[in-house]
């Protein structure tokens, strides 16, 4: 689903919510399955220094770490990112990705179980900013509905695609793609991704 993120500007005054509570999740999991870091690292197929970065919080860990590592513990992307006491997904609320440009944003706001869960963002992308995406499992697919602007989502092999304010687009993300803002306004838009 999710996919690499920029990291944010060394003097970026905010960071997004999702690293206060990332770090004590991971840990938690972590330690309740028995593994070290070492062990986390080797099935997630991140370095251990990683490991040790998200859980003291000072990692920009990307959405498809995060994927990695929810898989590798064998909970929801979800589980990882709400606060820790959450037990329900229906309200998250969570900012989970933020690019360079400060307009740029991502929010979880809520799951529902699907085969395995839906998750509903907003996001918003500055003037030039764009939004890389490592391929998902078969079977994964985005929902878009775009609010303000106009968003273009370019799948590899395919015909970039280009999605204005109050038009929508669905497709199977099981190959890399990536969202981008190539107008001269910021573009708003609904994200579902249905796994």
């Amino acid at each position: 689903m999710h996919s690499q993120d920029a990291p944010a500007p060394a003097d970026a005054p905010e960071r997004p919510d999702v690293l206060a509570h990332v770090a004590g999740n991971v840990r938690a999991f972590r330690i309740e399955r028995g593994f070290s870091q070492e062990a986390l690292a080797a099935l997630a197929g991140v370095s251990r220094r990683m490991i040790s970065g998200i859980e003291s919080g000072e990692a920009n860990v990307s959405l498809s770490t995060l994927d990695r590592l929810a898989q590798a513990l064998g909970v929801s992307f979800s589980a990882l990112v709400r606060p820790s006491g959450m037990r329900d997904n229906s309200r998250i609320d969570t900012l989970a990705w933020r690019g360079g440009n400060p307009d740029s944003r991502a929010t979880l706001l809520g799951t529902v179980p699907a085969t395995r869960e839906a998750e509903l963002w907003t996001w918003s992308l500055g003037v030039g900013e764009t939004y890389r995406a490592e391929a998902d499992a078969a079977n994964w697919h985005e929902m878009l509905y775009v609010v303000e602007g106009a968003l273009t989502v370019e799948m590899e092999g395919a015909t970039p695609r280009k999605v204005t304010a109050g038009d929508f687009l669905i497709f199977s993300s099981d190959r890399p793609y990536r969202f981008a803002n190539h107008g001269t306004t910021p573009v708003r838009f609904v994200r579902n991704v249905v796994f």
